[in-house]
């Protein structure tokens, strides 16, 4: 298991970063690998809501079902894979950063149960850049005004 935590400072109000990036509709837009959404549940998003993903991470397609485990509007969303190739837990936390500003952290916990020790170095490290890089363009979709 590997876990991995990025963050961000993004210079709009929390409840507009919170809102955007808890919409599981604009996930596709800021997430790089994220190539579709699916909801499985009607919408809105809540606890116990379930999603159809498929991305592409490390060179593999990969298709899961992510349940809303925790979900406090403005404040953290904790989704957790309840079907897909193997264990994953994603949480986002938002907190004021200042007049305007919110800080986004990004945590990604689990992996393959097989995973040995020398890869998890590898699968962290790929986690951090790619979430690292989402975070980014959220910031910039957000700083930019083009939601």
């Amino acid at each position: 298991m590997v876990s991995v935590t990025t963050s961000i400072v993004i210079d709009r109000p929390r409840a507009d970063v919170a809102r955007f990036a808890a919409n599981p509709d604009r996930a596709t837009t800021w997430y790089e690998n994220i190539s579709s959404v699916e909801w499985l549940t009607s919408p809105p998003l809540a606890v116990g809501s379930r999603l159809a993903f498929r991305a592409e991470f490390v060179g593999r397609v990969l298709e899961y079902t992510y349940e809303v485990a925790e979900y406090v509007p403005g404040e953290r969303l904790v989704m957790q894979v309840s079907e897909g190739p193997f264990p994953m837990r994603t949480t986002y936390a938002w907190a004021d950063a200042g007049e305007g500003a919110t800080r986004m952290e990004l945590t990604n916990e689990g992996g393959p149960a097989k995973l040995s020790r020398l890869a998890r170095p590898m699968i962290a490290a790929a986690l951090r850049r790619a979430g690292s890089k989402d975070l980014h363009l959220l910031k910039a979709i957000l700083e930019d005004g083009e939601h």
